[in-house]
């Protein structure tokens, strides 16, 4: 083993130089000071960015932002703002922008502005186009190859955290985040194989650098703050590996040797003295499915980067007095066929350069194989546009939602809920709420209760306006009720717990006048809190002979018991085939349950709701944990689950067939049987004591404390 102590470093810039050589002049002419017309339509298509930054102490940092195309949003050519889910950014930052299935890149630098919120905005001061060899080099946007075996890791350090290793050895691309002297951030990427970072001991990483642009910014940064962060990938894994630490160059001809490909040594390799390592699920990855084929940009859908970066250089070269050579390169620009012809030239430059660094196999472009199939791809999330925003109660709003592509009508059962998905502070939020609206309408209404310290309904509260878009799920849950039944329904809701019934009262009142009585009991804490008392009120003296509303107070009366039920139920004489729906907090439920018991109604004519918080699943598990998922004694795969990442999330992530419908552990359809490990399910959820006893999960809600085997086989 090399040791990195005794390895010779290189200070000055002329040792840089006498290594790389000097940059020429005309790569440094293709950067420009603001965002064309090329660089803004390259950033609409774009899902997924390193960006690098130091938070408020200092701390250099760098992630992956993103998750849909064009998340970033320029407001003038050398103003642009994105979201920044975690921390804050303070000072210079840098971003390297990724096009699925595009070699090259866009690298803008600038500094941080203002901060509203999670929207960081940044003024720009460069841009310009990177060359495509990190990503060739990395074989980024292949198939990915089988990983070596993660190395054994001598001596402490962090390199030795949960993960950490068994990551390295799979990774083959990084985005690297330095600073200069003066503060000013540059983000780059770096890709290799079979691994783009080196672990030579605990502590210790080595990044060969290779033949490139020469502008060698990272390096020529270190020389001045040797502070630096990385995020790297493994292509098909949504995790990230974030690491930080301080950088030196090393010209050691015998470190050199072990990373020579075909007898070809890099001409430098980066040391990195490690301070910290963590893998960590990755939102802006996840969402933007950059491992699936169809993500990946074809011919025609984006610029093509070269072009851009010739544009800059012809319009550099006039301004900088070489007038007649930038009159020169823009009229060859505009002669038709010269981009697809300068794109020939540039690609087969690229295998050539990497060939004689020893790289076999060159592929230039997006190769990878077939589309990607399953949950996955077929992405059941339905865009919606709020049409209006309807005030219930002081604590309670509805949404009416419309598609947002155009008119088409929401179809369910009356009972059923919907997931809503919302972007939060850069992250997606999920939550559970019932239709409150009857099916087949164009426009389905949800009702919103105000939830102490509740992140979803605080931000539908105070954020959201008519105009503004969500996501949607299902509908899910088995909570329903037959529209043409003949029997008599008794409902039973307190608070909230009305929604589901008032989309059953519409649905049935709806239907043929042969449909039976239906009788409500609907309990709240004052008159105020009373959802839908004017249409409630309404629907009872246009239809006295089919609806009865009866009220309780608590504020008044005290909280509803059993012998309240009892006395209603006895004044009501339901008929003997009546069908009952319960909805409301579990004590109530179980109040009216055992009422019902004493009674002799049978319990499969008693249906319940139950309501879950809707919390996000906070995984317990320190590293990543493999899942392996069967269906019967069938394997059909497996994938790696990040820390932070529920087993849903990463199966489907993969293309697994998971089954799923809410995702938030309301409705029980992503209900497997664990056959191998341990999972740590968050709760409340649906799940009974018997179901858990009998060894089922629910994969939305559940996080893997070790290596799993789930099987997927119809419960």
């Amino acid at each position: 083993m090399v040791r990195s102590s005794a390895l010779h470093r290189m200070t000055t810039v002329d040792e840089v130089e006498a290594a790389l050589g000097r940059p020429p002049s005309m790569i440094m002419l293709k950067q420009v000071a603001a965002l064309d017309e090329g660089c803004r339509t390259v950033l609409a298509h774009c899902p997924l960015a390193g960006f690098g930054y130091r938070d408020a102490d200092g701390v250099s940092r760098t992630t992956f932002v993103g998750g849909r195309p064009g998340f970033v949003r320029v407001h003038s050519p050398t103003s642009m703002s994105f979201t920044l889910p975690d921390g804050e950014a303070h000072g210079p930052v840098s971003f390297v922008f990724l096009l699925p299935g595009v070699g090259e890149t866009l690298r803008v630098n600038g500094s941080v502005a203002r901060r509203k919120g999670a929207e960081t905005f940044v003024d720009v001061e460069e841009a310009y186009v990177h060359c495509a060899q990190a990503v060739i080099r990395s074989r980024l946007w292949q198939p990915p190859a089988p990983s070596e075996p993660a190395p054994e890791v001598k001596g402490e350090g962090p390199l030795r955290g949960p993960g950490v290793a068994e990551f390295l050895a799979a990774a083959p691309f990084l985005a690297l985040s330095t600073w200069d002297g003066t503060g000013g951030s540059d983000t780059s990427p770096r890709g290799d194989r079979p691994t783009v970072a080196r672990i030579l001991d605990g502590r210790t990483l080595a990044i060969p650098d290779r033949k490139g642009n020469k502008r060698a910014d990272s390096l020529r940064n270190l020389l001045e703050d040797d502070r630096l962060s990385f995020a790297a990938l493994v292509p098909g894994r949504t995790g990230v590996l974030h690491v930080r630490g301080r950088g030196s160059i090393t010209d050691d001809p015998a470190l050199l040797e072990t990373m020579a490909l075909r007898g070809t040594s890099p001409h430098a390799a980066l040391l990195i003295d490690v301070e910290h390592a963590e893998v960590t699920a990755s939102d802006a990855v996840t969402r933007s499915r950059v491992w699936s084929a169809d993500a990946h940009l074809g011919t025609g859908s984006a610029p093509d980067l070269i072009a851009l970066a010739g544009d800059h250089l012809a319009a550099n070269t006039a301004e900088a007095g070489n007038g007649l050579l930038g009159r020169v390169l823009e009229v060859v620009a505009r002669i038709p066929g010269i981009a697809r012809l300068l794109r020939l030239v540039t690609d087969r430059a690229y295998r050539s350069g990497l060939r004689k660094e020893g790289y076999e196999d060159v592929e230039v472009g997006s190769r990878r194989g077939g589309r990607l199939k399953g949950p996955a791809a077929e992405n059941p999330l339905r865009e919606v546009r709020i049409a209006e925003v309807r005030r219930e109660t002081p604590g309670a709003v509805t949404l009416v939602l419309e598609d947002a592509e155009g008119p088409g009508s929401f179809d369910f059962r009356a009972g059923q809920f919907f997931t809503l998905v919302a972007d939060i502070d850069g992250r997606p939020v999920r939550r559970a709420y019932s239709a409150s609206s009857a099916p087949g309408a164009s426009r389905l209404e949800v009702t919103v209760k105000h939830v102490e310290g509740g992140r979803f309904s605080a931000h539908v509260h105070r954020n959201l306006r008519a105009g503004d878009r969500l996501s949607l799920r299902g509908p899910s849950g088995a909570f329903h009720v037959d529209p043409v039944a003949a029997h008599e329904v008794v409902l039973v809701a307190a608070g909230s717990g009305v929604t589901p019934m008032m989309s059953m009262i519409r649905t049935l009142l709806a239907a043929a006048p042969t449909t039976a009585r239906i009788a409500l009991l609907y309990s709240n804490r004052s008159a105020e809190e009373v959802i839908f008392a004017d249409e409630l009120l309404r629907l009872e003296n246009e239809n006295p002979e089919r609806l009865s509303v009866t009220h309780v107070l608590t504020q008044e009366r005290g909280r509803l018991d059993a012998a309240g039920v009892r006395g209603w139920l006895t004044e009501l004489r339901p008929a003997g085939d009546a069908r009952y729906y319960l909805c409301g907090p579990e004590a109530l439920m179980d109040t009216v349950k055992g009422v019902l018991t004493e009674l002799g109604v049978p319990d499969d004519r008693v249906h319940h709701e139950r309501y879950t918080s809707g919390a996000d699943p906070t995984a317990t598990a320190t590293g990543p944990q493999e899942m392996v998922v069967e269906d019967g004694a069938r394997e059909v795969g497996s994938v790696v689950v990040e820390p932070g990442q529920t087993l849903l999330e990463a199966g489907l992530a993969a293309g697994l067939p998971m089954p799923y419908s809410c995702t938030v552990g309301n409705c029980g359809d992503c209900m497997v049987k664990l056959r191998g490990g341990e999972v740590a399910t968050t709760g409340p959820n649906c799940l009974t004591p018997q179901q858990k006893a009998d060894g089922y999960v629910l994969t939305c809600v559940g996080c893997p404390l070790s290596k799993v085997t789930l099987d997927i086989a119809e419960p």
